[in-house]
């Protein structure tokens, strides 16, 4: 049976840089191992104003951050070394592990203009024995990531497995996470072999069971159903989903199995001790004051 609908909330990342945030929900704090989910845009940005979007250096411990664009393009600075420009289609994956710190810059105005900037960014929590492993970042493009198609659907598997679609994306734990368009009176069915499955509409809307979702709402059901989705006009769904890792501790950008790691992390950046990126060192985001104990549920103004 259909577990929960979450519906998306606002929240404001940078001046003109407002969010629909899925995950963390209050009811429904991760669905698999996926903690985080923000949906950006479609942003429409005066050139003059584009930098004030761009998100400065800020730190991550214990997950994984997982950048998938629709449109536009973010330039992508990290701890170690790494200058990547992100585009529509690729995977880029950056696993923090014991800590790295990380910037999005806006630095093409055209990229910005018109609505064109839309993009997906989730987290994945590693596994516990993952949790301290060397920070990582890999960039997919397109042409490793497989596309499936059948009558009226279109998929891109972007991380895991499904469909009997598999790619070889980097993942520490079982999971699915994948790019659907359907046109309008297509149906499918969600992958059976995880315990937890999420559908978030971006855009268009379905039909499951006889009720209608629209923009802006994630599905999450339980093991053993196996709903038959509808697509009610033209529409983009994100399915993810996979096998649980266990609780966790959120606060700001950290995520950990253990209370005491985040109250660590938060003292290596007010020490310096995560490094910044070498390219990107001249500004930061300060840690936020005050909500000084991690808890299970969004922390504020968090980064991706």
């Amino acid at each position: 049976m259909l577990d929960i609908v979450i519906e998306a909330r606002k929240a404001s990342l940078a001046p003109g840089m407002d969010v629909k945030r899925i995950l963390p929900f209050r009811m429904r704090r991760m669905v698999g191992p996926f903690i985080f989910m923000d949906h950006a845009g479609p942003v429409s940005v005066a050139p003059e104003k584009s930098q004030a979007m761009d998100v400065l250096p800020h730190p991550h411990i214990g997950l994984s951050t997982v950048s998938y664009l629709f449109g536009g393009q973010v330039t992508h600075r990290d701890s170690l070394g790494v200058q990547q420009i992100i585009r529509p289609g690729e995977v880029n994956w950056m696993t923090a592990g014991s800590g790295i710190a990380h910037s999005e810059r806006f630095e093409d105005p055209a990229a910005l203009a018109e609505g064109k900037l839309e993009m997906i960014q989730t987290w994945v929590a590693l596994p516990e024995k993952d949790e301290e492993a060397a920070p990582t970042f890999n960039n997919y493009q397109p042409e490793q990531l497989p596309i499936f198609t059948d009558t009226g659907i279109w998929m891109r598997l972007i991380a895991g497995e499904a469909y009997g679609l598999k790619n070889n994306v980097r993942t520490h734990s079982p999971l699915f996470y994948l790019h659907v368009k359907l046109v309008k009176g297509a149906r499918f069915g969600l992958p059976k072999e995880y315990a937890e499955r999420g559908a978030y509409i971006a855009r268009g809307s379905i039909e499951v069971s006889g009720r209608e979702y629209k923009v802006g709402q994630m599905l999450v059901f339980n093991k053993g159903v196996d709903p038959i989705v509808l697509a009610k006009e033209e529409t983009t769904i994100m399915l993810l989903g996979g096998e649980a890792v266990g609780e966790r501790y959120i606060w700001w950008n950290f995520v950990s199995s253990r209370r005491e790691r985040i109250e660590e992390a938060k003292e290596d950046w007010k020490q310096g001790r995560i490094m910044l990126p070498p390219t990107d060192n001249h500004e930061y985001v300060p840690l936020p004051e005050g909500n000084t104990k991690p808890a299970g549920g969004p922390a504020p103004q968090a980064l991706s």
